[in-house]
C-alpha cells in the first residue's frame, strides 16, 4: 500500500521528465487544471506531504515516552535553564541569571558560560506549557522536524528528481540520527543553519553568511561546521573555476568572531571553547571518563546503525562525474563535506546526527548530475542548450505511445523497488528507535528523591552526586541545592584535576573509606546516588565504612548522610548485601 502511494506521487514527477515531442501538442486545459499540474504546484504538494510525513514520524517517536527524550538527561537542564531565563526577563533583568549549581567546576558562579544562549532563548515559549516536560518534548519534535525538512527542501529547491524517494532515504538514513534528533538539544539547529549556509553558497550569496554564522555561534558551538562548509566550498571553486573564492570563508570567519566577541559571556566563552576542543579533539583516550557520545562506534555497530547512509555514500562515490567541472560543483561539495562528517562520526558518536542527512544529499545531487549528464548534449552550457532545444526537438523521432508507456512502467518499477527497500529500512529504524526511546527512564525518575532533598536538606547545601550525568535531572527537580559535578566531567577536571581524580576514585568504589574525604574535600555531608550497578561498589563501601546513614531510598535512587563520627554499619546492611547479590545473580541469569 505504501509503495503504491509513493509510486502514485512519483508518477507526475516522472511524467515531467519525459521529453516526448507529442506532449507539446497537447492543448492547455482549464486554468485551474493547469495550475494544479504546474511545477510550482507539484513542488508545493511534495513539500506539504514531506512536512506532514516528517512531523508525524518525529511526533510519534518523541511521544513514545512521557519523559524528556532520551539517551542522556541534558534536555532537563536546557528546558529548566530556559525557564529561569524567562523568569529573569520577566523581572526586567535582561542579563542572564547567575549560575550557582556547579561551584567546584569550570561552570562556577564567576566562570559560567551558556554556550547555547540563543537556543535557550528559542526554548522560552515552550516553557509556557503547564507541564514543563511536555513543552520540552514539543520543542524537540518541532526542531527535529524542521531540521529534516530543511534537507528535504534543498532537494526540492534544486529540482532533484524522485524527491519523495529521497525523503524516504533521509528518514531511513540512520537510527541514531532519529534518536539523537529527538533530544531536547541544539543539534537540529546546527543542521538548519548548515543547510541554510549551503543554499547561500550554492546561490553565491556570500554576505548573508555573516549574520547566519553570528546567530549560529550564539546558538551552539558547532558553528565550526559552517566554517568547514565554507572552506570546502572555497576548495571546490578553486578546482572547478580555477580561482580563489575568499569571500564565503571571510564572511563566515568574521561572523564567528563577532558571535564569540559580542557575547555576554566574553571572554570566558573563548576559554570554554578552547577547553572543549583541547579535551575532546584527541586521537587518544580521554583524561577522564566523558559522555558516551564522545567515544567511537564499534565498526559493526556503526554499519548496522547507518547502513542506508553508508549505501548512499557508496552510490555517490560510484556515480560521481567530475568531467564537467561546472556541473560537478555541488556533488563535489557534498562529497568533501559528507566524507569529513563520516570520518568525524567514526571517531565521535556525537556527529551521528550530521553525517546521515548529508550523505543522502551527496547521493541525491551526485545521481542527479549523473542522470543529467548521460546525454551528450547536456554537457553543453545551459544557455547553449536552451538555444539548441527547438532544433534538437525537431530532429528527434516521435516516441510511440507504447514506448512511452513502457518507459513509464519501467520508471514506476524502479521507484516502487526503491520505495519498498527504503520503506522497510525506515520501518526498522523507526521501530527500534521508538523501542529504545520507550525503554528510557520515566518522567518521574529521581523526582521522589529530589523532593525528599528539597524538604529535608537545607537550601544551598552541596550534594555529592555520584554520577555527573545525573545533574540535569537533579537541577530540574531540585534547584535548591548545588552539586559536585555535572553536564560534562571535564568541567571538574579542568577546574581542579586533583579533586576530579578523587571524585572518580570515590564514585567507582576504589576508595574504601569515602566519608571523611567527601566531607572534608568536597564540603558536604549529603550524597545522592542512583541505584544502578555502576555505583554498587561505592554504595557498599560507604555503608560498610560506618560513616554513612541511608536516609532515603526508592527504586531509582538513594540519599546518604555522613555521620559526625564513625560508627557501626546499618544493621540491615549485611542482609541487604546478600539480597542484592542474589538479585544481581538472578538478573544476570535471566534470558
Amino acid at each position: 500500500m505504501l509503495t503504491l502511494f509513493f509510486a502514485f506521487l512519483f508518477k507526475e514527477d516522472m511524467e515531467e521528465l519525459q521529453e516526448s515531442p507529442d506532449s507539446a501538442q497537447i492543448k492547455p486545459k482549464r486554468a485551474l487544471a493547469d495550475l494544479i499540474k504546474s511545477e510550482a504546484a507539484v513542488r508545493g504538494t511534495d513539500l506539504v506531504a514531506g512536512a506532514v510525513a516528517i512531523g508525524v514520524i518525529f511526533w510519534w517517536l518523541q511521544f513514545s515516552t512521557s519523559a524528556i527524550c532520551c539517551g542522556d538527561f541534558d534536555g532537563y537542564y536546557h528546558i529548566k535553564w530556559a525557564q529561569m531565563l524567562w523568569q529573569n526577563f520577566r523581572a526586567k533583568h535582561f542579563s542572564p541569571p547567575s549560575f550557582i549549581w556547579l561551584p567546584l567546576t569550570t561552570l562556577n558562579l564567576h566562570d559560567y558560560v551558556d554556550h547555547h544562549l540563543l537556543f535557550h532563548i528559542i526554548l522560552i515559549p515552550f516553557t509556557w506549557f503547564r507541564d514543563l516536560q511536555t513543552g520540552a518534548k514539543v520543542a524537540a519534535a518541532l526542531f527535529a522536524s524542521v531540521a529534516v525538512f530543511s534537507c528535504y527542501w534543498l532537494i526540492v529547491r534544486y529540482e532533484i528528481r524522485y524527491r519523495l524517494i529521497w525523503l524516504l532515504a533521509l528518514l531511513a538514513s540512520s537510527a541514531p540520527f532519529l534518536y539523537r534528533l529527538n533530544m531536547t538539544k541544539a543539534p537540529p539547529f546546527a543542521i538548519i543553519f548548515l543547510v541554510t549556509g549551503v543554499y547561500l553558497l550554492f546561490e553565491k550569496k556570500f554576505w548573508p553568511l555573516l549574520p547566519l554564522t553570528f546567530v549560529f555561534a550564539l546558538t551552539y558551538d558547532m558553528f565550526v561546521l559552517l566554517i568547514l562548509a565554507a572552506a570546502v566550498w572555497t576548495i571546490v571553486i578553486g578546482w572547478t573555476e580555477q580561482r580563489f573564492e575568499w569571500r564565503p570563508l571571510a564572511w563566515v570567519l568574521l561572523g564567528s568572531v563577532l558571535g564569540l566577541v559580542i557575547n555576554p559571556y566574553f571572554p570566558h566563552n573563548l576559554y570554554l571553547f578552547y577547553e572543549h576542543a583541547r579535551v575532546k579533539i584527541t586521537p587518544n583516550d580521554f583524561a577522564t571518563k566523558v559522555g558516551n557520545e564522545w567515544y567511537p562506534y564499534d565498526t559493526r555497530e556503526f554499519v548496522a546503525n547507518c547502513y542506508v547512509a553508508l549505501a548512499a555514500m557508496l552510490a555517490g562515490y560510484l556515480f560521481l562525474d567530475i568531467e564537467d567541472r561546472e556541473r560537478a560543483e555541488r556533488p563535489l561539495f557534498f562529497l568533501l563535506l559528507s566524507t569529513s562528517l563520516l570520518l568525524m562520526t567514526a571517531r565521535w558518536k556525537r556527529f551521528a546526527e550530521y553525517f546521515p542527512p548529508f550523505a543522502i544529499l551527496f547521493a541525491a545531487f551526485t545521481l542527479e548530475n549523473f542522470w543529467r549528464g548521460r546525454a551528450i548534449f547536456t554537457r553543453l552550457p545551459d544557455s547553449v542548450m536552451e538555444d539548441l532545444r527547438p532544433f534538437l526537438d525537431r530532429q528527434q523521432p516521435s516516441a510511440t505511445a507504447k514506448e512511452i508507456k513502457q518507459q513509464e512502467t519501467w520508471r514506476l518499477i524502479k521507484a516502487g523497488f526503491a520505495s519498498i527497500t527504503l520503506g522497510a529500512a525506515l520501518f526498522i529504524n523507526v521501530y527500534h528507535t521508538a523501542k529504545d526511546i520507550h525503554g528510557s527512564e520515566g518522567r518521574d525518575y529521581y523526582a521522589k528523591g529530589a523532593a525528599w532533598m528539597r524538604s529535608n536538606i537545607p537550601a544551598g547545601q552541596i550534594v555529592f552526586n555520584t554520577d555527573w550525568d545525573d545533574f540535569p535531572r537533579l537541577f530540574f527537580f531540585d534547584p535548591t541545592h548545588v552539586y559536585v559535578s555535572g553536564l560534562d566531567p571535564t568541567y571538574l577536571l579542568d577546574k581542579n584535576p586533583e579533586l576530579s581524580k578523587l571524585y572518580e576514585k570515590i564514585t567507582t568504589g576504589d576508595e574504601e573509606d569515602p566519608g571523611p574525604l567527601i566531607r572534608d574535600r568536597f564540603g558536604t555531608r549529603w550524597v545522592f546516588s542512583d541505584n544502578t550497578k555502576d555505583h554498587d561498589a561505592f554504595y557498599d563501601n560507604a555503608l560498610r565504612s560506618g560513616w554513612f546513614d541511608r536516609v532515603y531510598e526508592d527504586s531509582d535512587c538513594s540519599v546518604l548522610h555522613i555521620r559526625d563520627q564513625k560508627g557501626e554499619p546499618p544493621p540491615e546492611e549485611k542482609n541487604s548485601d546478600k539480597d542484592k547479590d542474589k538479585a544481581n545473580d538472578d538478573e544476570d541469569n535471566s534470558p
